[in-house]
Order: C-alpha cells, then structure tokens, then sequence
C-alpha cells in the first residue's frame, strides 16, 4: 500500500495510511489526553484495521481520515479528513454491526493530533483545507462533526470552521452501548 498524497497545506500534508504509520499512530492514541473522550487507547491490531478501513473509504469516496504529518519532517501528527457515513448499519471493529448514525448519510470531518501537536493551528488548518476539498472537488452540500459535550477543545475549531450546533440534532452514538458515559454527542452542521 503506498500512500497518495491529498492536500497540501503550508505546514501539512494530508495523505492516505501507510504501514509505517503504524507505531506513531499507536503511540499517540497511548496518551490519555488524546483518549480523553475515545472509549479508550486503540490496540495495534484496531490500529491496522483503521488503516484499512480508511483506505476502502478513501477508494470508495475520495476521501478518508488522512494521515496528518508535518511537512517539514514528515512526522505522523495524527489526522485530518473527512469520513463517508451510508444510511444502514456499517461493520464494526470486531467484526459486528453497528447502527447508523440517526442523521446518516452524512459526511462529518473528524480529527485526532498527537498532545505535541496541540496549540500549533494544524488542526483547524487541516480542517480547512477538507472543508475546501469537501465541498469544492466532492461536490458535498454539506459536512457535519459531533462530539461528546465535554470536548470543548473540538467544539471550540467547529465554530472556527463556521459550522454551528444543531441544537436538536444531539444523539446517542450507535457505537457505544446504551448508558456509556462517552454515549452522548453534540451535532455541528455547516453547509455549502
């Protein structure tokens, strides 16, 4: 699997997964910072099935959660992009079924950066560039980004973006069993 390069930024490149990602992507997730509002640190073998399932994303839809890495020194600083969500339930990481998401199909844009790479601006200028991606080269009328309520640091570059809080539109995520502390999530919208 080689990787494709995407977008470009001043400070970023945007590409597909490789398998030397890997390590940095797993180290990263280790950092209970980055997994504050994750149910928890991914396992190397979650870690290669992420890869792989944004690599059939991106075949299918021209885009994915791209690898983030620092132009400069091509170090992994986590990722940036946008994710393809269909209106029936999609396969899970173990193998099962989990349910749409309620407002599916849908488009969100999602990101993840390593701690040492908080307070530098590459989040909101990664998510710049796949708001201009998403809605000029993919044609998107729309691109939506949830989250718990607590992550303030994420809802925070949402309104950066210019996108705003559905305010009926929050939801218990299909991911999680019903209960789960992490279950609950704000909806942002922002259209074309």
């Amino acid at each position: 699997m080689n990787a494709v390069a995407v977008l470009r930024t001043e400070r970023l490149l945007l590409r597909t997964w490789e398998p030397g990602d890997a390590a940095a992507f797993l180290a990263l997730n280790q950092d209970p910072r980055v997994t504050e509002f994750l149910p928890g640190p991914p396992s190397m073998e979650q870690v290669h099935a992420f890869f792989a399932a944004q690599q059939a994303l991106f075949e299918r839809s021209g885009a994915c959660y791209f690898a983030a890495t620092v132009a400069a020194t091509g170090e992994l600083a986590g990722f940036v992009g946008l994710k393809r969500h269909e209106a029936r339930p999609q396969a899970g990481p173990e193998g099962g079924l989990i349910p749409a998401l309620p407002f599916a199909p849908c488009t969100d844009i999602g990101w993840r950066l390593g701690a040492a790479h908080w307070g530098k601006g590459y989040a909101l200028e990664g998510a710049r560039a796949c708001v201009a991606f998403g809605f000029g080269s993919l044609g998107l009328p729309e691109i939506v980004s949830f989250t718990v309520p607590a992550n303030l640091r994420s809802r925070a570059l949402m309104e950066k973006l210019g996108m705003r809080e559905d305010t009926g539109g929050a939801f218990a995520h299909p991911a999680l069993p019903p209960g789960h502390p992490l279950s609950r999530h704000v909806l942002y919208r922002l259209r074309r």
